[in-house]
């Protein structure tokens, strides 16, 4: 009875209390708590660490131009020892760390690997375009997919297919596009070219179909400027709160509406190109004749829906087109402004090319150079030239986890059940304590040890995932981009146009923001 009657005097009091304070009260007490909360974060932060905000969080702290976010988060990493903490505004259920330590990144992707899935914020934000393929799914449902695809692209079958199918794509077309553009002089995107190659290329591979996309005359094909789109307009979702993008996403309001018409494109194709190989099995009684990846899953005893195989398939599509085109953007635009590190490519490929047999030299001096498996595998400059490039210029620059129990991170970095954990793959490159004082420097030769090529950690360099999720297409990624490279290069002089501006998009992958204008200026020498 006690406790009753103290408690019903005290809200007799602040009843009281209530009557002799105005609103303008209010609001200056509610400002002097603003202004005392940001004046303990700042002497907490010790102007280290980006200051999260009352209310607003860390968005205050981001800078205002989306494209210089990566350079952003550099230099807070440098200043706060290579881990701060983050939250966004009230409400929005963001909070957690960013971190470019590579002892953090192992404790995470391999060490604790279990307690750091991709979670439930990253699946729901790609649901509508990946659905439960691979990339946005955990525990059984991506070991099951991961045994499968490194069943089936590991197979000697589907590495025969994907050179072949690379193969044709380089010299049918890429090279024959390239002829046109060296003939009359005219400038072209190189970053869209790419793109176009890398997209023909994985479809082709994947679903057994060329979408076209590289098509002399460059026509704009539904699926992939939807795919672009869709992958584009994904991000918003990562930007916004929940109660902001899902009724946006139900009444079909701005980029959402966007977003679910090309949604819709995506889907149907991917829809329809598995019910065409689904009648062609049944029409031939099998597709013992196909070796893309669509069609070995089909032949596998396994009996797999049809939206179990759109959702694999349009998830090794969003990895495949992407990440190769942006590193190889990249990669000419480095070249380009290196010479040196031009000049010695060119060299190794003389050199491979001089290995050939008398016949293979005439050959190669009056028809086409096509580089074999084998040339491809000797080109350990080149690959050294394209590690350093995607070092610099990772094609997916950030990458998210999500945490299932408290747990502390080895740097004592401490993470709560539900935190988001961003570990910032650009910024590694550029931190002296991971690649030494020369970490800004385009340079292959760290790359370099007698004459070979030498990899380096994959939890210092995580261009390619690490432990358990370590990228099963990286052998096919650097044959892709080696063959691109090398017959482009071999023949051709790819000049950057005067005032272009090579800046980051913000965007999953690390597009050039305003695109690559080149020229396409033959060599002498061939």
């Amino acid at each position: 009875m006690r406790s009753l009657f103290d408690f019903s005097r005290v809200l007799d009091w602040v009843t009281k209390m209530y009557g002799y304070i105005s609103l303008l009260d209010v609001i200056l007490a509610l400002l002097g708590l603003f202004v005392f909360s940001c004046a303990v974060e700042k002497f907490m932060s010790k102007g280290r660490r980006p200051m999260v905000w009352p209310v607003f969080g860390i968005l205050p702290s981001v800078p205002s131009k989306p494209e210089k976010i990566y350079d952003w988060s550099t230099q807070a990493l440098i200043g706060s020892g290579g881990t701060f903490p983050y939250r966004g505004m009230w409400f929005g259920g963001a909070y957690g760390i960013v971190t470019c330590n590579s002892v953090n990144i192992e404790y995470m992707l391999k060490t604790r690997f279990h307690n750091f899935p991709k979670g439930q914020y990253y699946r729901d934000r790609f649901r509508d375009l990946l659905g439960g393929g691979i990339f946005n799914v955990d525990e059984v449902p991506w070991r099951e997919q991961r045994r499968l695809a490194t069943s089936e692209m590991h197979s000697a079958r589907f590495v025969d297919h994907s050179y072949r199918t690379m193969q044709e794509l380089v010299h049918q077309k890429l090279l024959k596009l390239l002829e046109k553009l060296a003939g009359t002089g005219d400038q072209i995107d190189f970053q869209d070219l790419l793109l176009r190659f890398t997209f023909d290329n994985i479809c082709t591979a994947a679903f057994g179909v060329d979408p076209g996309c590289l098509a002399l005359e460059l026509p704009d094909v539904p699926f992939a400027t939807a795919f672009e789109m869709a992958t584009e307009l994904t991000l918003f979702r990562f930007l916004l709160p929940p109660f902001v993008w899902k009724p946006m996403r139900y009444f079909g309001l701005g980029y959402e509406g966007r977003l679910k018409k090309a949604l819709k494109v995506v889907h149907e194709f991917a829809h329809k190109t598995v019910q065409d190989r689904r009648a062609e099995r049944t029409k031939l009684g099998s597709l013992r004749d196909r070796s893309d990846l669509l069609s070995r899953l089909m032949e596998r005893p396994d009996n797999f829906s049809d939206r179990f195989l759109m959702d694999f398939c349009v998830s090794f599509i969003l990895a495949g087109r992407d990440t190769s085109s942006v590193a190889l953007v990249w990669f000419f635009w480095l070249v380009y402004e290196h010479p040196d590190v031009e000049s010695r490519i060119l060299h190794e490929l003389q050199e491979i090319l001089s290995l050939r047999g008398t016949a293979n030299k005439e050959k190669s001096s009056s028809e086409e150079v096509v580089f074999t498996t084998q040339e491809l595998n000797k080109m350990v400059y080149l690959q050294a030239a394209l590690s350093e490039s995607l070092r610099l210029y990772p094609a997916v620059p950030m990458e998210i986890k999500e945490v299932l129990e408290d747990d502390v991170l080895p740097d004592g970095a401490v993470v709560k059940k539900g935190a988001r954990v961003l570990y910032c793959i650009f910024s590694m490159a550029r931190m002296e304590n991971l690649w030494g004082k020369d970490c800004l420097e385009f340079k292959p030769e760290r790359w370099m040890r007698d004459g070979e090529f030498v990899g380096e950690s994959p939890f210092k360099y995580a261009v390619f995932n690490a432990g358990p999720r370590l990228c099963i297409g990286k052998k096919f990624a650097y044959m892709q981009m080696k063959m691109v490279a090398a017959s482009v290069l071999l023949r051709y002089s790819i000049r950057v146009a005067k005032g272009s501006c090579a800046i980051p998009k913000m965007t999953t992958t690390l597009y050039m923001k305003y695109g690559l204008p080149v020229t396409v200026q033959p060599r002498s020498n061939l």
